[in-house]
């Protein structure tokens, strides 16, 4: 870890840094959002609603007409079938995306599948540490199923070999690095992001972050993990070409986040860097992370994607899609809400008498942000 080019010391301590410059205008002059903002804002935050979803397990079945295809299962959970082979994306099932089960962001829209329903993998790559894509639970369950090995980041590994992950199974990459499939004509590459990693208030910046391509002879994916709009996907362009579906998080953004989170608008510029291709969008429509309404980020790719040409892919949970024959988008999650210009401001649900507890009550070892 200390040998990689992005691990520096200096007066403030040592750890991982984002060392390309970032670019003008993302470092917004609006103030930073305080955790008592989160706790306390006011708005359409989730869903009056579950979203609607599909059981993917019938369309795993059948085999995939162009090679490539991908269920989104909510957040930035993916399952992507390439040329025979499955590799599944920052995989949560946990109901809190914190280090507590009591407090914390919950989740409002469940996975459309149980965890132990998936079908046999071949790779599950971890883009960073945050609780939001490294979920202590999941990761336990996922150690006793399969025998499945573990691409992650460097020093994302003691994680999982604390929650019982054999080492054997556990790759690190550096940005650049990559990972051969010893049976299979799959690699996966470690490719640079913008953000930072942490998942208590000591120990930021501990390990790397990285967004990943996931690559075989016939086709090349793109995971951007979490990120704010970098010019290194250029250089990612540059290095392995054109994609075939490009995932890009979209959602828990905020606009003096630009440094370390896209949101929807720079989302589409950083399609731009990587030279276009099919765009699934994630991580939003699971978690409320951030101050903005629930479907947001949605509504604004569905305006400005079209006229940008993106060619977006936006399926239900649960519904597996194949890039090259992709339809256009539709607005389906606006059946677990209306839009707000149509309606008035809702009131907040009741909670259930077993969920009573204080969502102020978070625990102490929480990082802010949470993502």
């Amino acid at each position: 870890m200390r040998d990689s080019p992005r691990y520096l010391k200096s007066e403030a301590g040592e750890g991982f840094r984002n060392v390309h410059p970032i670019q003008p205008g993302l470092r917004d002059s609006t103030e930073r959002p305080s955790l008592g903002d989160f706790l306390c804002a006011e708005g359409r935050r989730t869903p009056q609603g579950p979203l609607p979803s599909v059981n993917p397990l019938d369309a795993w079945l059948k085999p995939t007409g162009s090679g490539l295809r991908a269920t989104w299962l909510g957040h930035s959970t993916v399952l992507i079938e390439i040329d025979g082979l499955r590799v599944l994306t920052d995989p949560v099932w946990g109901k809190r995306a914190s280090p507590s089960q009591l407090a914390g962001p919950k989740r409002f829209q469940p996975v459309p599948l149980a965890l132990k329903q998936l079908p046999a993998l071949d790779a599950v790559i971890i883009s960073h540490d945050h609780y939001d894509h490294l979920d202590h639970g999941t990761i336990r369950e996922l150690v006793k199923l399969q025998g499945v090995p573990f691409i992650t980041s460097l020093g994302v590994g003691a994680h999982l070999q604390a929650w019982g992950v054999p080492p054997e199974r556990i790759v690190e990459l550096d940005w650049w690095e990559h990972w051969q499939h010893p049976a299979a004509e799959l690699r996966i590459h470690a490719t640079p992001s913008q953000h930072f990693s942490g998942r208590s208030l000591g120990d930021r910046n501990a390990t790397l972050w990285s967004s990943l391509v996931i690559e075989t002879p016939r086709h090349r994916v793109f995971f951007s993990g979490d990120t704010g709009l970098t010019s290194e996907y250029a250089a990612i362009r540059e290095r392995f070409g054109g994609f075939d579906l490009v995932m890009l998080e979209v959602g828990a953004f905020h606009p003096s986040w630009g440094d370390i989170h896209l949101g929807p608008e720079n989302a589409l510029k950083a399609l731009q860097h990587l030279g276009g291709g099919a765009f699934l969008p994630v991580h939003w429509g699971t978690f409320s992370l951030a101050l903005h309404d629930w479907d947001q980020p949605a509504e604004t790719l569905l305006e400005l994607g079209p006229k940008q040409g993106a060619q977006l892919l936006m399926p239900r949970l649960g519904e597996a899609v194949e890039p090259a024959h992709g339809e256009p988008a539709k607005p389906w999650w606006r059946a677990a809400d209306v839009p707000a210009h149509r309606r008035a401001k809702p009131a907040r649900p009741a909670r259930p008498a077993a969920e009573t507890e204080d969502p102020r009550q978070l625990p102490p070892a929480m990082p802010w942000p949470l993502d």
